[in-house]
């Protein structure tokens, strides 16, 4: 048994592996602490717009909510372009005073509902945040702002100071919350979706990375750098389609949404899935099998950056700006729109496209940088063979 361990510890594969596990550990840990450190403190970047239908009744509410909201708050006087700006996730929720708000409070049996939307094709955490928000201002926030409009309209009519106090509470009360979505979300394993296909499609994309790299090397006396690059490029390609296919396919078995369409869906996944394998073997083209630490990194940074998890308006500065620069975020966005709904995929599609062509032309100056290996001359018999047949 010692003989064996030894054995196996002298091997340079076993090192490799042992200290491949060390690196996921190390590199998972720090950005991910880091990514997501303060993420609750960051909750005021959101952006949450006001449209207020009522008037010049309605302007003292909307000022007050305003400033009751705890996030970036903004005025729109057209309801449609608050809602574009929401299916855009320009906005995160967009809260609305409907016409006759302010007067069906003022009548003895009237009732008030303030109209909150929110847009579900986002990360989950938007949904919970943005709920939590409209119940605490349909009972807090607005109670307050509805009652002190109440109370000056009550003591202006000679009411004392204190009944006046006593009617505005009760009217106060009748302001209700009418919470709608849209692009709604058909349950958690949906919502789940992206992180897993950008989880699914990059790992996958390194480890065929590298047994494609192992292949090459082992090719090098055959083929030339150039030929094996090319026909590396061309895996990529014919692969990636065939891997989406089965993905998103088994995603519409088992009752996948896909709003836009499975075909779309087939397309935009076939497209992040050749761009994450030319982003994976590039580490690879550039370092070797080396290329693998980087693979790891940029693995990480991507779960964090991309906004399949946390809403990127939460985290850090730096990978708010180092996720504008990876696929992950892009493949997230435009899944999300295709599967749940939003604006078209085209602007994502574009990047990926941008980052893939990018990634291709690092490729091939490395290639091109690096002496490739002579190749191994035919065998006589070789020779004899096809000078026979020729």
């Amino acid at each position: 048994m010692k003989q064996a361990i030894v054995a196996f510890l002298k091997r340079p594969t076993t090192i490799v592996g042992i200290i491949t596990a060390i690196t996921f550990q190390l590199i998972f840990s720090v950005i991910w602490m880091t990514g997501y450190d303060g993420v609750t403190d960051r909750v005021s970047k959101l952006h949450v717009g006001i449209v207020n239908a009522d008037g010049d009744a309605g302007n003292m509410l909307s000022e007050r909510l305003k400033q009751a909201v705890p996030f970036q708050t903004e005025l729109y006087k057209d309801a449609a372009a608050a809602q574009q700006a929401l299916n855009d996730r320009d906005l995160q929720m967009v809260i609305a005073i409907p016409q006759g708000f302010m007067e069906g409070l003022q009548t003895p049996n009237g009732q008030g509902a303030l109209q909150f939307t929110i847009n579900e094709s986002n990360p989950a955490m938007i949904k919970s945040i943005m709920q939590s928000a409209a119940d605490r201002l349909s009972s807090e926030v607005n109670k307050q702002a509805v009652a002190g409009g109440a109370e000056a309209l009550l003591t202006s009519q000679n009411m004392s100071a204190d009944q006046a106090k006593a009617v505005a509470a009760s009217l106060a009360e009748k302001v209700k919350a009418d919470i709608a979505s849209t692009n709604k979300i058909d349950g958690m394993n949906n919502q789940m979706v992206p992180m897993m296909l950008v989880l699914a499609s990059y790992v996958g994309a390194m480890i065929m990375g590298m047994n494609i790299e192992q292949s090459s090397m082992m090719l090098s006396g055959q083929f030339s750098k150039w030929q094996r690059m090319a026909v590396r490029f061309f895996i990529n390609a014919v692969s990636a389609v065939v891997v989406s296919g089965v993905g998103v396919g088994l995603l519409a078995a088992l009752g996948g949404q896909a709003e836009h369409g499975f075909l779309l869906l087939w397309a935009f996944q076939a497209l992040t899935v050749v761009t994450f394998m030319f982003v994976a073997q590039m580490f690879l083209f550039l370092f070797g099998m080396a290329g693998m630490l980087f693979n790891i990194l940029s693995l990480s940074i991507q779960l964090v950056s991309s906004g399949a998890m946390i809403p990127r308006e939460l985290l850090p500065n730096f990978y708010v700006h180092v996720g504008d620069a990876l696929p992950a975020t892009y493949a997230v966005q435009g899944m999300m729109n295709i599967l749940f709904g939003g604006p078209t995929a085209a602007h994502a599609a574009g990047m990926l496209a941008v980052i893939a062509i990018a990634a291709m032309a690092l490729s091939a100056a490395a290639v091109g940088l690096r002496k490739g290996k002579p190749l191994k001359a035919a065998a006589p018999a070789q020779v004899v063979s096809v000078a026979n047949k020729s």
